[in-house]
């Protein structure tokens, strides 16, 4: 992947370490990646798929 396409990386505000969770949109995917090892395959799932784990995430679904 040349830079011209390369993903645009985001993470939390509130990383404040070099490990945290990176997303990134790419078409129809969404690409997940932890920042500490950047050289390694990303996860990549459906934006629908992701937009349904964080609808989970506000609606509480993963509290202890």
């Amino acid at each position: 992947m040349n830079n011209a396409s390369a993903p645009t990386w985001r993470k939390s505000s509130r990383c404040s370490t070099s490990t945290c969770v990176e997303v990134a949109t790419v078409g129809g995917a969404m690409l997940i990646r932890n920042s500490s090892t950047p050289a390694a395959p990303p996860l990549r799932i459906s934006r629908k798929d992701w937009e349904g784990f964080l609808d989970a995430i506000v609606a509480g679904n993963y509290r202890d």
